[in-house]
């Protein structure tokens, strides 16, 4: 690679990562701090689940759709608006009133709008600057944008909701997405070269890409797979800190910390799997291997007691954290990869679109059976089954796939 493509994709990996971590800071926010303002707006601690999978309903749309519109004003752009809407949605939740859970339901799903762009944006700006040999570990630093706004969440919004309030929290986290969308227009003139404007928008042409997915074997199957870790990995980062708090009795900044914990060990999680997936071992067999880990962790986790040790349980969630919080470099690569000449931005849409649905029913299906067992351990015992299952699947695919 030239002096000018090694920088263009140094500029294109920082301002993906930086736009990364921001949406999945205010798409974590809510979670972290949700027995404050389950209390402060008269609901119930498991509205996270409903929230969040709205949010996420909202982010199927806006995945399926994002195709085109970046086609016809470039991926930083409609990244720009994203994280616009995103900063508009959460400052939004921070004016509500008490008990108005209509208006909590619109701004989660308006903030899933913003979100659902992102990934397949940042597929489209990669895909062009990468090398082909660092595909899955630049895709994987980049997502490490998830689990670092993760993180930084956790770490962060407890102290300054205690400090100054979850509203005031909520602003500043708005204005700092402001100062997101301003900092990325500067890479737009390099990195939003491909741009056809006169490209057009019909329902047509935002199902193509799906159409494409569902019709190929392989991008079909690691939609699939994204669904499934997806519903894990969103069930996890959302009801950690309330498992840990209500079962296990762990003040709210200690649990807090076991998520930074989960998501930190996440970031060099999906670099380390993305080495692997690169040099070592097929992205399959890679995938396979991640969901097996996760599912011995969900067991270990669901098994937990008050009187566990924050030493034991600490290093736990961080292990949980690598491997159902890190697969995704790994999958969105190979989806890059395998995606027709010039489609990975809207295929990496349609495949969201595959995936958010497992994180819009992820949340729902463990907050219900959260209420009809009084238990979040139901859950955690759930989603390590259901990464189990995928690593079988996984593996199997990977056989047939393997030369004979």
């Amino acid at each position: 690679m030239s002096g000018a493509g090694a920088r263009t994709a140094q500029v294109a990996l920082v301002a993906t990562l930086a736009i990364q971590v921001f949406t999945a800071l205010t798409s974590a926010a809510p979670a972290v701090l949700a027995p404050v303002l389950a209390a402060d707006l008269a609901v119930t601690p498991t509205w996270i689940g409903v929230f969040v999978s709205l949010m996420y309903a909202g982010a199927m749309l806006g995945s399926l759709a994002c195709g085109e519109f970046i086609a016809r004003y470039g991926a930083i752009r409609v990244s720009q608006v994203c994280v616009l809407v995103c900063a508009a949605g959460i400052a939004a939740v921070a004016l509500l009133p008490a008990s108005v859970a209509p208006l909590l339901a619109a701004a989660a799903f308006a903030m899933g709008i913003g979100y659902g762009p992102i990934t397949a944006a940042s597929s489209e700006i990669l895909v062009r600057t990468t090398p082909v040999e660092r595909m899955a570990l630049t895709f994987s630093i980049k997502q490490t944008g998830v689990p670092g706004g993760i993180a930084l969440a956790g770490a962060v919004m407890p102290g300054l909701a205690l400090l100054a309030g979850w509203r005031v929290a909520f602003v500043a986290v708005a204005i700092v997405g402001v100062a997101v969308a301003l900092g990325a227009e500067p890479t737009r003139k390099s990195l939003d070269r491909a741009r056809a404007a006169g490209a057009a928008f019909s329902l047509a042409t935002v199902l193509a890409p799906l159409r494409t997915v569902l019709g190929s074997p392989v991008l079909r199957e690691l939609s699939l797979v994204g669904l499934a870790f997806a519903a894990v990995q969103v069930s996890l980062t959302s009801f950690l800190v309330t498992y840990l708090a209500d079962a296990l009795r762990w003040s709210l900044v200690t649990a807090g910390l076991a998520l930074t914990c989960a998501t930190t060990s996440a970031v060099a999680g999906r670099i380390f799997w993305g080495i692997v997936a690169d040099r070592w071992l097929p992205p399959l067999r890679t995938l396979a291997l991640i969901g097996g880990i996760a599912g011995a962790s969900g067991v270990v986790l669901a098994l937990a007691a008050p009187g566990w040790p924050a030493w034991l349980l600490l290093p736990l969630t961080a292990v949980y954290g690598a491997t159902a919080i890190g697969w995704n470099g790994v999958q969105l690569a190979e989806l890059a990869r395998r995606a027709p000449a010039g489609t990975a931005g809207a295929v990496t849409g349609a495949s969201g679109f595959v995936t958010f649905a497992g994180v819009v029913a992820g949340p729902l299906a463990f907050a219900g059976l959260a209420g009809l067992t009084g238990s979040y351990r139901t859950g955690f015992f759930v989603c390590a089954a259901v990464s189990a299952v995928a690593a079988v699947a996984l593996l199997g695919r990977a056989r047939q796939s393997a030369p004979h």
